[in-house]
This record gives structure tokens, sequence and C-alpha cells, in this order.
């Protein structure tokens, strides 16, 4: 294959999963959106549409500590068809037992822990299934796509749930995100996961089910790790910013500049551009300027447009401002995903990409109500520099360890009789993926 477009453009397996997972991201957006929306309908009452929210990512933290145990010990293939099946029935059901008696809040409330734990779970089996998709230079390429229809369907998402609540009963959005969940689990069957060596998946032979594994093992193979381990900490500091810097966004729009919501509506699709540019750019960025590099700077570019958002009083430059801010989430976001699946063994990718979520989603909601109530009292200009600052310590942390120069590649295969690295729990060979430069990218990823 010439380069990642034109392998990409050739591997069915990996389009028909990308087109049943683009249909179900977009479906899965209008639920986050319908049902809390709902909820308020049924009971007029803004704590319980809370609590939907806080249930729902209450166990979805619940389930990482375990997700990717699971998906490391069964057939990932069948998971994700049994986790799009169950939703699919989960969600169409609404109708069916508001038509029985009216409706019934108890049930939204044991459907949203339900489907929280499957969406968990299939989205852990979903990153790890993509390296047995695609060949180790298409890698890039194929999670820049995926990251990108991601994140269109969660900006297209909320507008079609609010056209489908004004139009039509609220259960009927629910029970339309089920139809795609069953079209996403029946295109699953026409794709087959294959290991990285190109052998059919195979499970390890080695029972590995104590209390421990479920959640430890992915943690101290990031730790060990001499990429992953810097990784994670930089990242979770940059989530306790990036995920509030959306409340400022709206927060110095509407309260500081008297803006109107379709003002905030046009900036927020505005912003979709830097995620389109983004699923495009971020494969040719890193061959060309390797990993460190590229997530170095996507970080830095994420501390300046932070910046920018909350001191401009421009409404054209705020928007630009948060192209550029959606452009380093998206840039960064593929390159640090694509890492974990280059340098991480096989039978251990489940739990790495388990534990890592965990560990940096958890400074999130802690960082987004630091900055709101930062704001409140000091002002979004003040809190916004504040934050880009913060971004900005990170990325020049980051040029003190091993990611300022780091070029990782697949995984080399091990001499016949050799086990391969990593495969008694441990870490895969560090210099294999800090290595020097390679005078050809394309080779090195």
């Amino acid at each position: 294959m010439s380069g990642p477009r034109s392998g990409l453009r050739h591997n069915r397996p990996f389009t028909i999963f990308w087109l049943g997972q683009a249909l179900s991201v977009l479906g899965g957006s209008v639920s986050m959106l319908a049902l809390p929306l709902v909820v308020l309908d049924v009971t007029g009452s803004l704590v319980g549409m809370g609590l939907i929210t806080a249930l729902s990512g209450v166990c979805a933290i619940a389930t990482g500590t375990f997700a990717g145990h699971v998906v490391d010990r069964v057939d990932r293939r069948r998971l994700m068809i049994g986790c799009d099946l169950a939703r699919a029935v989960l969600l169409g059901s609404v109708p069916l037992v508001w038509s029985l008696g009216g409706p019934r809040i108890w049930w939204l409330y044991v459907l949203t822990a339900l489907v929280t734990v499957l969406k968990t779970l299939f989205d852990v089996a979903y990153v790890s299934a993509v390296p047995s998709l695609v060949e180790p230079a298409d890698l890039i390429a194929a999670n820049g796509r995926l990251m990108g229809t991601f994140a269109l369907g969660t900006l297209l998402g909320p507008v079609v749930a609010g056209l489908l609540v004004a139009g039509v009963d609220g259960s009927w959005a629910l029970a339309l995100d089920g139809a795609t969940f069953l079209v996403s689990g029946i295109s699953l069957r026409w794709v087959r996961f294959r290991t990285r060596g190109g052998a059919a998946t195979a499970r390890p032979s080695r029972p590995d089910t104590s209390l421990r594994e479920v959640f430890v093992v992915g943690f101290r193979f990031l730790w060990s790790h001499a990429l992953l381990r810097p990784l994670t900490v930089l990242l979770t500091l940059l989530t306790f910013v990036t995920i509030g810097a959306t409340d400022l966004l709206i927060f110095r729009l509407q309260d500081d500049l008297d803006r109107t919501p379709a003002t905030i509506g046009y900036v927020m699709a505005v912003s979709g551009i830097g995620v389109v540019c983004a699923s495009f750019a971020a494969g040719p960025l890193r061959r060309t300027l390797g990993f460190g590099p590229c997530w170095l700077g996507s970080t830095a570019l994420i501390g300046l447009s932070v910046a920018g958002m909350g001191v401009s009083r421009s409404v054209p430059v705020i928007a630009v401002m948060a192209v550029l801010f959606m452009f380093g989430v998206t840039t960064g976001g593929v390159c640090s995903m694509t890492l974990r699946q280059e340098v991480t063994p096989d039978h251990l990718l489940g739990r790495v990409t388990s534990a890592f979520w965990t560990v940096h989603n958890a400074s999130g909601p802690v960082g987004a109500a630091v900055l709101t109530t930062l704001a409140a009292r000091h002002g979004v200009p003040s809190t916004s520099l504040a934050a880009g600052a913060f971004c900005l310590l990170i990325a020049a942390t980051g040029l003190l360890t091993p990611l300022r120069a780091a070029r990782p590649g697949p995984p080399r295969k091990p001499p016949t009789g050799t086990p391969p690295a990593g495969t008694d729990g441990g870490p895969a060979d560090p210099t294999a993926t800090a290595s020097r430069r390679s005078p050809r990218p394309g080779r090195r990823r």
C-alpha cells in the first residue's frame, strides 16, 4: 500500500466498521441529549434531569475499572455486537413501556445505568479492535477518521435530538437511537478482527483472573512505560483544563458579551471545522514531525486558543480560536490513542485503554468545577489566561520527558521462539518506541 489513505480506501472491513460506527455515534449523541430532555419533560425537575447525567458519569467511571479486563478476556467482536444489540433493545423498549401505562421514570434511570455500562464496554473494545483492522502504517489515519466522525456526530447529535424531541415524542427519539445500534451490531457481522501479526484473534493462555488484574495491570503498564507514564500524567492535567474550556466559552459569549444562544450555536458549529481538518492532518503531521512534537504542539495550541477565547471581544475571533482549540484537542487525541495502540501488546490493550481513560478523565469534572468557580469570582479573561498558561506549562514540561523526541513505531516481531515484549504483563521495550528519528518517516510512527 502506498500510504494511509490508499490503504484505508481498499480496506473493506475497516470501511464497514467505520460507516456502522458513524451512524452509531450519531444515534448515541441523540440520546445523550434526548434522555435528560425526556426526564425534564415528564417530571419538570432540574434535579431529576441532573440525576440522569450524574448517574451516567458514575456508572462510566465504575465500569472503567473493570471494562478493560472484560475486553481482554472475551472475543471483542462478539462483545461489541452484544453491547450494540442490548442497547438497541433497551432504548427501543421506551415507546413500548410508555404505551403500556404512560411514562415510567424509574425505567429511564435503570436504562441509563445499563446503557452506560454497555457503552463503556463497547468503547474500550472499539479502541482495542482498531489495530486488528488496519495495517500499522494506516493506524494514525484510521484513528483520525474515527475521531473526526465521533466529534462530528457529537456536534450534530444534539441538533437532531432537539428536532426529534420537538417534532415527536421524546421516547421515539430514544427508539431511533436504538435503531442505530441495531444497524451497528448487524454491520459488525461482516467485520473480522485479526491480531497484529495477521493470525486470527486469540486470547492468552494464562488465566490471569485475580481481582488485582481487573485494573492494576493496565495502570502498571502505563506507569512502567517510558512514554505512556509522562503522557498519562500530562494528559490528566490537560483534561483538567479542556473539559471546562467549553463552559468558559459559553459564559464569555452569553454573559460577558451578551450574545444570543443562536450565536453560541454558530460558534460551536464552526468549531467543527477544526475537527474535520485535524482528522485529515493528524496522520501527515505525525509522520512528518513524530509523536512528541505533534502532541506537545497540539497542547501548546490548546493553551493559546483557550487564552484567546477568553480575552477577545470579537465573535469571529472567538470562533477562530474555537476552531484552533478543536483542532488541537482532536490532533492530540488521535496521536495519544494511536501511541497506546502501537506500543501495547494486544492482550493488554483493553486493560491499558480502560485504565488510561479512567485516570485522565477523572480530572475533567473537577477541572470544570474549578474553572467555572474561578471565572465567576475573577472573570473569564483572567481565568482563561491562567488556563492557557497552564497548558503551555504542560507542553514545556513535556519537553523534559522522553515525549519530546518520541517517534514510536509498530512493535517489532521478536525472533522465533522468543516471547514478545510485554507478554508477562510488563511493558514492551521502551527503546523500541523512543528511538532516534528514522530517515524513512513512512516506516516509523
